[in-house]
């Protein structure tokens, strides 16, 4: 190897023992290290442990002439690049070694379009400083060092992938591929195949070998979004995965292990999912070891200032700091609006007002024309007392008033879906975007503040 590897391009450093190898790896920098699995004062899988240490990024090719799988998977579980049996052709190292150099690249282009996008979008952020936004970020810092799952809970929109990166980019996976992927936008047909994989001929289709997104996240995090609605079919395969680590491709005899942190989230309700039959209860005890419940924007409305001046750096990066972005008026018409749709739906506003006001601050003009009905509708009701809304489904009556606090005005709007539903909880719940369970919870809160009153 001494003398044909420079002839192929390599620059070589010999070593007669591991120790020495060891020695040379503390003083210099190398891309690769060949080693054989038994050599004098110090195996080849300690030489490897040593040189990760020294330097995650070198890769390690191993060479040995007892060709046994347990070393094999010794080697790789250390981070082996690969693994050669004695007797060897050196046109056959030197194609892996050529691997090894495609990969290095590949590593540094990544890293060096992470950074790009990070200068540009910077690091994840959950902005605000409510109480539940800082419950969110603490739970975020105690579990993201872990490798336990975590179930992120919230209301569509809320910014549940938003938590998920935040975990993950404080994990020490953070290095390793983040993968996102949303179960129910994936066709139930192919399902398997995009999680797990498939072999060439599996199916009618399958014109090729694919990689499953399991095996695409090996050794990072796959981000299973809106994991309710995942059929009860693959709810039985993933559980398989979670609980041993193999994954079999779609048409293979051969299971392989991925080393892969999982975080999932819904906006459903998972027990009552579980109670109907249509979620497996042994599932949801493994996807929840810890659970991040991820506040509504109604829930922190003190929060959209801040929001509103993140998202305007964004539409409007020309602006500067200090400059009134927002008006008094649109800022407390937005402080004041239900926002169904949570800071997704916000980040359409600001994104529609930045384009329509070129200049100055934002005003209630360049928000959308649901924001300006409305301040219509309270100017036109302004001239009586109060504006009692009452309900055809039992419950409390809540009166409006000009300066209605913002619960007055959400359970308004909770008992107008009742209304329009005839009292059918899960529709109503599902027009105001919010779980069965939240939707429960704050009739029975209102109930209570009723009879405290």
């Amino acid at each position: 190897m001494s003398l044909e590897l420079p002839r192929f391009g390599h620059e070589v450093t010999v070593c007669p023992d591991g120790l020495t190898a060891v020695a040379a790896l503390e003083r210099n920098t190398y891309d690769c290290i060949i080693v054989d699995l038994d050599m004098p004062g110090m195996s080849g899988i300690q030489v490897i442990a040593r040189a990760k240490e020294l330097d995650p990024s070198v890769e390690a090719v191993v060479l040995t002439g007892k060709s046994t799988m347990d070393s094999a998977i010794a080697a790789v579980k250390l981070g082996a690049f690969d693994y050669m049996s004695k007797p060897f052709k050196m046109a056959d190292l030197d194609g892996m070694l050529q691997r090894v150099s495609e990969r290095r690249e590949w590593l540094n282009k990544y890293r060096a379009l992470k950074l790009r996008l990070e200068r540009v979008e910077g690091k994840t952020q959950l902005i605000g400083d409510s109480l539940p936004m800082q419950r969110v970020r603490a739970m975020v810092k105690r579990v993201a060092p872990t490798e336990s799952t975590v179930l992120i809970l919230g209301e569509t929109g809320s910014g549940k992938e938003l938590v998920a990166r935040s975990i993950h980019e404080q994990s020490l996976r953070a290095e390793k591929p983040f993968v996102a992927v949303n179960c129910g936008a994936l066709p139930e047909n192919l399902i398997e195949s995009e999680l797990f994989g498939h072999r060439k001929g599996a199916f009618t289709g399958a014109d090729e070998h694919r990689q499953g997104l399991f095996e695409v996240a090996d050794g990072g995090t796959l981000f299973l979004d809106e994991i309710g609605e995942l059929p009860k079919s693959m709810q039985a395969k993933l559980l398989r995965v979670l609980e041993c680590g193999e994954v079999r491709r779609v048409g293979d005899n051969s299971p392989f292990v991925v080393d892969v942190r999982i975080l999932c989230a819904t906006h459903r309700d998972l027990e009552a999912m579980v109670t109907t039959g249509d979620f497996r209860q042994d599932l949801l005890f493994r996807i929840n070891t810890f659970e991040v419940l991820l506040p509504s924007l109604r829930e922190r409305n003190e929060d959209i200032p801040a929001l509103v001046k993140f998202l305007l750096a964004r539409f409007r990066p020309t602006a500067k700091a200090n400059d009134a972005l927002v008006d008094q008026e649109a800022m407390r018409m937005m402080q004041l609006h239900a926002w169904p749709g949570n800071v997704r739906e916000l980040a359409n506003v600001i994104e529609h007002a930045a384009i329509l006001c070129e200049n100055g601050p934002i005003g209630v003009p360049h928000l959308p024309s649901r924001f300006s009905k409305a301040a219509a509708t309270a100017g036109h009701g302004s001239g009586n007392s109060t504006a009692t809304m009452t309900s055809a489904v039992k419950g409390p009556h809540f009166k409006l008033s000009s300066a209605a606090t913002l619960r007055e005005i959400e359970m308004a709007a909770i008992h107008e879906a009742l209304e329009r539903h005839s009292g059918n909880k899960p529709k109503a719940a599902e027009e105001l975007g919010i779980s069965l369970k939240t939707l429960y919870n704050k009739l029975n809160q209102a109930g209570g503040l009723e009879q405290a009153g």
